[in-house]
């Protein structure tokens, strides 16, 4: 069940553990993770302090559209171009979006229109970068070293996160909008010396043919309807964050105000959730299971547990709960990602990616307000309850398959 053309290697990769271009891949990507947080942080507040609530929601929200609409186009270029040049082009291309805003800003207090230029602006480019750049394990780690690269990429990336949105709020509180856009900026800089100048493939993915972008797009739903395990390892990967993201998201909270716990509680809950998540990410790379996809679905159904036991019990019952939910989110999207990574045909990698990618976009503000509807309409656990449930009943489709209980990414498997 490996991927219907297999990449052609160009040059032998070392032991993972040894491989400093790859580590040190991660860790720019994760410093550009950190930029992004940092951002981020500095364009909501700025947009507080320059619009209402109403508009500075807008904002904040600005990017999401236009990325979701172009997402299935940026997936079109990651199957046919080359990899290295789109993200390069789309880097500079965000750079250039920054020091645009910080010149802008230099010269005048920002505006509405402003902000939501950057923020549109990072959303497209968005789109299009993160379809290459999902493609970029496949070339250049062996598929065995797949779930080891997962988990070292994601916990430095969550770290780089963390750090990132720890550091924004200060930093937009003393060097404001300029100075966030400015290490944003640099960050992004970073990250293209080293793709123009490093980061070089080790494996070469098949193609997709030249053909007009809209039949490019049809090519992939087809290609989706004719190969049942790619699809269903996009369905999963696509509803991955719609269960667990509203009863984190809306529920927690809610969990918090109705027994009067205060902010403070679901702060904690946050931290133990990101350090569980780190937690289970990183554990891969010590205990990997032999059956990735079997384990990465088996620790959702746990998830779906952890999710249903948010809206019940005491604090601490809620504390632990959260911390699970984060070891198996953290585990399972890992292990699911790589073997996606290792079992997709290479020419739809980036159009798969892109599906995957729009359940957050498209279907994520539907399940917060189905979320908060329920909470609203019925009693607090009701939700917590189905939402977990579903999870859990949803897993038993690929649980039941023979070729996820079989398949194995290990070498000589």
């Amino acid at each position: 069940m490996m991927s219907a053309a297999e990449p052609r290697q160009l040059a032998e990769p070392p032991a993972f553990r040894r491989d400093r271009r790859v580590h040190a891949w991660i860790g720019v990507k994760a410093l550009s993770d950190a930029g992004d947080a940092l951002w981020t942080i500095a364009l909501a507040w700025t947009a507080v302090q320059t619009a209402s609530p109403a508009i500075a929601g807008l904002i904040v929200a600005a990017g999401t559209v236009p990325r979701a609409i172009v997402l299935l186009f940026g997936g079109v270029i990651a199957d046919r171009s080359d990899a290295r040049r789109v993200m390069m082009l789309f880097t500079v291309l965000r750079v250039g979006v920054l020091v645009a805003v910080a010149l802008w800003v230099l010269a005048t207090p920002p505006t509405v229109g402003v902000l939501l230029f950057a923020a549109i602006a990072f959303g497209i480019c968005d789109a299009f970068y993160e379809p290459s750049a999902g493609t970029v394990a496949r070339q250049l780690v062996r598929t065995s070293d797949l779930p080891s690269y997962g988990a070292l990429a994601q916990t430095a990336s969550r770290l780089g996160t963390m750090a990132g949105a720890a550091i924004g709020g200060v930093l937009v509180a003393y060097a404001g909008l300029v100075g966030s856009a400015a290490v944003n900026a640099f960050t992004f800089s970073l990250v293209l010396a080293f793709i123009a100048l490093w980061l070089r493939p080790r494996f070469v993915l098949a193609r997709a043919p030249r053909e007009s972008a809209l039949h490019g797009i049809a090519r992939g739903f087809a290609h989706l309807g004719t190969h049942p395990t790619t699809r269903t390892l996009v369905i999963a990967l696509s509803g991955l964050n719609l269960a667990v993201g509203p009863a984190v998201g809306i529920g927690l909270a809610l969990r918090a105000h109705d027994e009067g716990w205060g902010a403070q509680a679901v702060g904690l809950f946050e931290a133990l959730l990101g350090l569980g998540a780190a937690l289970g990410a990183v554990s891969v790379v010590t205990w990997r299971p032999r059956r990735e996809a079997f384990a990465g679905f088996w620790a959702l159904v746990v998830q779906g547990a952890g999710i249903i036991a948010l809206g019940w019990g005491p604090a601490w019952t809620v504390a632990i709960a959260a911390f699970v939910i984060g070891v198996t989110a953290g585990y399972a999207s890992v292990l699911l990602s790589a073997t996606f990574s290792a079992t997709v045909d290479t020419a739809y990698l980036g159009r798969m990616g892109s599906i995957t990618r729009l359940g957050d976009d498209c279907l994520m503000p539907l399940a917060m307000a189905g979320f908060g509807l329920l909470a609203s309409t019925t009693a607090v656990w009701v939700p917590f309850a189905l939402f977990g449930g579903t999870m859990m009943a949803l897993m038993a489709l690929p649980l039941s398959t023979a070729a996820f209980r079989r398949l194995t990414l290990a070498p000589g498997a």
